[in-house]
């Protein structure tokens, strides 16, 4: 099934209506369309923030729940109805904007017709750090007068929106985070697969989303399918050589590859070295094998700590000389970038006791996510407060993975995992399996079976100088401003 109609130019757009609209993307997108004096209105089953308060902020009308009637219901029939991804085919306002004749799109098909036929197209893929890598890469090209237009899956601490379109115009840049996630339910491939790459920083390629992807193999061909769509052998593909899978894959690239890694012994030409914290920051050196014979070349400072960071600023580094950015420029702008909301977010600090907010779900993210924060506060005990979420981490798949992810803590409560009622008994993960073989490696865990339960729990054996890192990449039920209340009673 394809949308019903061709799909109006952006000059013509006058009303709007999105069917999902507090997902971080859709979000971002309502906000920027808002912007440009687009009638917004959208309609969503989740409403929290931060990003319903940035859609508030935009003047974006909401409506709590889907009914045919936010649609039927309008002032003014929409020019173009967005349906989200997690939007199914029975979804009374999707099924209304089918039936009715509406024009409709996913967002990244609206992406491909509206924005980026003549841009010149960055983007930014992989299993993990997109959202950071994607914005500190729009934050350097900005702080470096380039402006660009981006579209990030996050709410930055640097730039004022997640989805911003500063021109169309032939070979500007545009950042984009591509998604390997599926598009819509009449269009189950990547959302990357309609974002016309240029050039293409690949993170990483882990086994993710299993609610879509049966096994490690159709990963595979996903991100496959991103590189046979780079239109352009004279971009460029810049690629993280600490994961095995993406070296092979690299092989059947058409344009220049520049590898890079977290160490000389990956054998990427670009490695990180000489790593340390120091005064709260993260320092290390960029050696280039080939052009600097192994000598360093750049000296980065980053306020955001961790392994993975490092990573995800040599491909922001490695992508702004090839754009022939200076140097020194973009060394100053990445020592400035603050990071992303709810990517170590601190949220609070209550009586000595730290509370950081991170998406991290799965277990390579809550790992180096973990690492990176008793790296940086190594004074400090270490609390992990989990939620299995989503659709990965709700299911068996890493049940052992995450005994190892927790190694760094020295102590994790454990929620339930939300919803698990569409997954076969045999297929569930189990949050109880976790704490007990936690607890056989010396690592003291804790099972939370309620939101209330839990914020009682970890606030009550808190102690000056812990840091609480309340993982998940949902809303927990309000349980970190719950936690900040207990805390301070």
């Amino acid at each position: 099934m394809k949308p019903t109609k061709q799909l109006p130019k952006l000059s013509s757009l006058k009303n709007v209506h999105i069917i999902g609209v507090c997902g971080t993307l859709m979000g971002a997108f309502a906000a920027f369309l808002k912007r440009h004096g687009v009638q917004v209105t959208g309609s969503d089953q989740n409403v929290y923030p931060p990003m319903s308060d940035v859609l508030k902020n935009a003047g974006v009308e909401l409506f709590q729940g889907y009914r045919a009637e936010n649609l039927t219901g309008l002032a003014s029939r929409p020019d173009l109805v967005v349906i989200g991804n997690v939007i199914s085919r029975s979804n009374p306002e999707s099924e209304k904007a089918i039936e009715g004749g509406y024009t409709y799109a996913s967002l990244p098909e609206a992406m491909e017709a509206l924005f980026l036929q003549k841009t010149r197209n960055l983007v930014v893929a992989g299993t993990h750090g997109k959202t950071t890598t994607s914005s500190l890469l729009s934050h350097v090209l900005v702080s470096c007068g380039k402006d660009p237009s981006y579209f990030m899956g996050g709410v930055s601490a640097d730039l004022p929106y997640s989805f911003n379109v500063a021109s169309i115009d032939e070979g500007r840049y545009f950042v984009l985070e591509g998604d390997e996630y599926d598009t819509a339910f009449w269009d189950k491939v990547p959302k990357f697969n309609h974002y016309l790459p240029d050039d293409v920083i690949l993170t990483s390629i882990e086994y993710d989303h299993a609610d879509i992807y049966p096994d490690f193999a159709a990963v595979v061909r996903a991100f496959e399918g991103l590189l046979a769509r780079m239109r352009d052998t004279k971009g460029r593909l810049i690629a993280c050589w600490d994961y095995e899978v993406v070296q092979k894959l690299c092989a059947q690239a058409r344009c220049e590859v520049l590898s890079y890694g977290s160490h000389e012994k990956t054998g990427a030409r670009f490695f990180a070295h000489t790593i340390r914290e120091e005064n709260g920051q993260t320092k290390f050196e960029i050696s280039d094998r080939k052009g600097g014979g192994g000598d360093s070349v750049a000296k980065v400072s980053l306020q955001i700590p961790g392994r993975h960071n490092i990573l995800n600023a040599m491909s922001v580094w490695i992508e702004c000389m090839g754009l022939g950015l200076d140097s020194g420029q973009v060394l100053a702008a990445m020592s400035s970038f603050r990071g992303v909301k709810r990517r170590q977010e601190l949220r609070g600090e209550v009586r000595g006791v730290m509370v950081i907010d991170d998406f991290a779900h799965h277990p390579t993210a809550v790992r180096e996510t973990l690492l990176a924060l008793k790296g940086r506060y190594s004074d400090r005990r270490l609390v992990a407060v989990f939620e299995p979420r989503s659709a990965t981490s709700r299911r068996r798949v890493f049940q052992r993975d995450y005994v190892e992810a927790f190694g760094a803590a020295d102590h994790v409560f454990v929620s339930s995992p939300y919803d698990q009622t569409k997954i076969s008994e045999t297929d569930q993960f189990s949050s109880g399996e976790l704490v007990d073989d936690l607890r056989a490696k010396g690592i003291t865990g804790e099972l939370m079976m309620t939101i209330e339960e839990g914020v009682s729990a970890v606030s009550r054996q808190s102690r000056k100088g812990d840091l609480i890192a309340v993982l998940s990449n949902g809303g927990f039920g309000g349980f970190i401003p719950k936690l900040l209340d207990a805390l301070k009673s």
